[in-house]
């Protein structure tokens, strides 16, 4: 934790007006967003995939997008659309 600390305070004066934001940039530029951004797309995919699977296509990307591998199983556990019988001629 103290190594992180130092990590974020680098170059930082805590008495400065923008201290809390230059912390907050500093943090931000730890975290792995290529990584981030690849594992989002995937749980999008699976998503998309259960929810065209269960006739809710939107639904499954919504809420992969929104919660990720949880939102497979609200996908999983929602009953499947039900499709109108065809229009008679």
């Amino acid at each position: 934790m103290d190594e992180l600390l130092a990590k974020a305070t680098q170059g930082v004066d805590p008495d400065s007006p923008g201290a809390f934001f230059r912390i907050f940039l500093n943090l931000m530029t730890m975290i792995p967003w290529n990584e981030l951004f690849w594992w989002n797309l995937a749980f999008v995919a699976v998503g998309a995939l259960l929810g065209w699977w269960r006739g809710r296509l939107l639904a499954g990307i919504v809420w992969a997008l929104v919660l990720g591998p949880i939102g497979w199983i609200i996908v999983l556990r929602a009953p499947r659309s039900a499709r109108p019988p065809p229009l008679p001629r």
